[in-house]
């Protein structure tokens, strides 16, 4: 995967630079019919991944939350051009690009690209996680423990889930936290910042590159009820974990249900 990894840091790095261009400019964003936000930044970068997939890759598809081509293909590059929107556009550091290759609904490779930080993580298929060259973990905390942080970007009238009692649960012994951006948040999972993210969403961009890049250091992703999921598609919202509380996550939801 080595041409494909360096088109995917490429087109990472890239995307980073749109990022910062737009940070703290005024009139950059405006609501879609779903009454998320979407800026200038996310536009521009999901038109430059199409761009740049259909001249290197033609045969490839393209998955991106603000646009797509040849979403029926079995090769796809699922893309989140900005993901953390409404924190970028309050003027937080925290947005971030995740993309991912993804065959016949499985992640193969993965890159995320942090610009705030100068942080890029990527991963492939059994060649562990990395942090810019830097081999990166989850780490060997359980639920209860003294620092046990899970987060979660939740609120009830827009998720598919209804995990109000979940989260009550888990935080008489655990700390949860609200990052605003699922792709770092599971990106603290890979590194060992954080024990796990619950995330209540349909939208497969925003988990793709997490699926490889949370795996190879170690952890586990799954859809909400610990099953699989393919990521070519609408998804069960994920939990996103270093492997270790991941069952026990999953039978306080199910208990829940």
């Amino acid at each position: 995967m080595k041409n494909e990894l360096e088109f995917a840091k490429k087109l990472a790095y890239d995307a980073g630079e749109i990022i910062k261009k737009y940070f703290n400019q005024s009139d950059i964003s405006r609501y879609k019919s779903d009454n998320t936000i979407v800026t200038k930044a996310d536009e521009e970068i999901n038109q430059m991944v199409i761009d740049r997939v259909r001249e290197n890759y033609p045969e490839h598809g393209i998955y991106g939350e603000e646009d797509s081509f040849g979403k029926d293909r079995s090769t796809l590059w699922v893309c989140d051009p900005l993901d953390g929107t409404a924190a970028f556009t309050r003027g937080l550091p925290i947005a971030v690009f995740s993309l991912a290759l993804v065959i016949d609904g499985q992640s193969i490779l993965g890159v995320v690209n942090d610009p705030f930080t100068d942080r890029l993580y990527f991963a492939t298929k059994d060649s562990g996680a990395f942090c810019n060259d830097k081999k990166i973990s989850v780490n060997k905390n359980r639920l209860g423990e003294r620092d046990s942080t899970i987060d979660c970007s939740y609120s009830p009238k827009r998720n598919r889930f209804n995990l109000t009692k979940v989260f009550y649960e888990l935080q008489q012994t655990n700390r949860i936290s609200g990052l605003g951006s699922v792709v770092r948040a599971g990106i603290m999972v890979a590194e060992g910042s954080i024990i796990a993210s619950i995330y209540c969403s349909p939208k497969p961009y925003d988990i793709a590159a997490l699926k490889i890049i949370v795996e190879e250091a170690g952890g586990r992703v799954t859809d909400i009820y610990g099953n699989d999921q393919r990521y070519d598609r609408g998804i069960q919202g994920a939990i996103i974990s270093n492997g270790i509380v991941h069952d026990e996550i999953v039978k306080t939801i199910k208990d829940e249900k």
